[in-house]
């Protein structure tokens, strides 16, 4: 990395990776200050959505060092975009964390609308952005994850054989609710952030009608916002109902399942949640 971006992001690595289905992602590796793979081997935990989360998160690293409330020492790996992609990074997120055959709501249609209306995005882009909710692959990027990344991962940066984590917020979020249901083996705790589950309709209630009694190891930590459910978007009210409803479901099940409810709103949940995610599921 640049000399700028190594002050903005101390001890981070950046590389980019070719999926075997031809899509180019970026990665950026944060380690712990004074971290020596020679004699100390971390887990990683995966943060998604990269280009906007690492900024927010990478910097958190410092709490393993924090003497109030430590968490365990890992290796931050969050997974972006790369190249001409970088700048599409809030489309083709959509392909790659929404889980395939995940209906598209009328709520979220509608909330896209408005954005065209209010001038944030052009009818082109709201018309890119739902195209890429028709084709979603989500199993196609969990298999990229665990098994082109993760190794890649392990090599370079020696990484522990157990203790692994995930987490993402939003579609990312979505994708962690999905990898967990899924009885994915790599990750030992995985934090969903404001899960995108947005309809009663969601591939998620049919991965739960699936699940049965069949035991799921990893811990799964889960929250949403408090000005989410409060306020006035049906896209968001639509999430915190139907994330409350998958919950009470996990529940039911026995499942290593905790919550939160965060005061934030959508966009400024992100950090607030991953860092729940670490209080909860990596304190020491």
């Amino acid at each position: 990395m640049s000399t700028m971006w190594h002050g903005c992001l101390a001890d981070t690595d950046y590389f980019e990776l070719r999926s075997s289905g031809g899509h180019d992602y970026g990665v950026w590796v944060t380690t712990p200050p004074g971290y020596d793979p020679a004699s100390t081997r971390l887990p990683a935990v995966y943060v998604l959505d990269g280009n906007w989360a690492v900024g927010m998160t990478a910097p958190l690293i410092v709490t393993q060092a924090d003497p109030m409330q430590r968490i365990r020492p890992y290796l931050q790996v969050s997974v972006g975009y790369a190249g001409a992609d970088a700048q599409h990074w809030d489309r083709l997120r959509n392909r790659d964390l929404v889980p395939p055959g995940e209906p598209v709501a009328k709520e979220l249609v509608d909330a896209v609308e408005l954005g065209v209306q209010a001038g944030a995005r052009t009818r082109e882009e709201a018309d890119a952005y739902l195209a890429e909710l028709r084709d979603t692959h989500a199993d196609a990027f969990l298999s990229f994850l665990t098994a082109e990344l993760h190794p890649r991962i392990e090599r370079d940066y020696r990484t522990a054989t157990s203790g692994h984590g995930l987490f993402g917020y939003s579609y990312g979020g979505l994708f962690s609710l999905h990898t967990w249901l899924t009885g994915s083996t790599l990750f030992e705790s995985i934090g969903a952030g404001s899960p995108g589950v947005a309809g009663e309709d969601s591939q998620i209630f049919a991965q739960l009608r699936e699940l049965g009694d069949r035991p799921h190891a990893a811990k799964l930590h889960v929250t949403v916002n408090e000005r989410e459910l409060l306020g006035d978007l049906a896209i968001y009210q639509n999430i915190t109902k139907n994330t409350a409803t998958v919950l009470h479901r996990l529940t039911a099940h026995g499942a290593a399942v905790t919550s939160a409810v965060l005061r934030e709103t959508h966009v400024t949940g992100l950090q607030a949640s991953f860092l729940s995610y670490l209080r909860t599921c990596r304190a020491r």
